[in-house]
């Protein structure tokens, strides 16, 4: 099973970062994955565009945590920044 990347307290910012497809037929996906401790967490694009956005301005951060609010389609990622 594929956990979500906000699951995670601490997520560096050298994560390796992937493209994988799930599911079959009609109802496969693909996403953005890391892989931390053998365990894959799916990211969700809106994270790495913020993400992009603030190692372009702080590009000494280290590490963040995403902070997940909603569900469903109304689900909304926050980048909280780490020192």
């Amino acid at each position: 099973k594929v956990k979500n990347i906000a699951e995670l307290e601490v997520v560096t910012t050298d994560l390796e970062v992937t493209e994988e497809t799930f599911g079959e037929g009609e109802n496969a996906f693909t996403t953005k994955v890391t892989t931390i401790d053998g365990v894959k967490y799916r990211i969700p694009v809106s994270v790495l565009k913020n993400l992009k956005a603030i190692l372009e301005v702080k590009p000494e951060l280290k590490a963040f945590k995403v902070k997940k609010s909603g569900s469903g389609m109304n689900t909304e990622y926050t980048i909280i920044t780490l020192d």
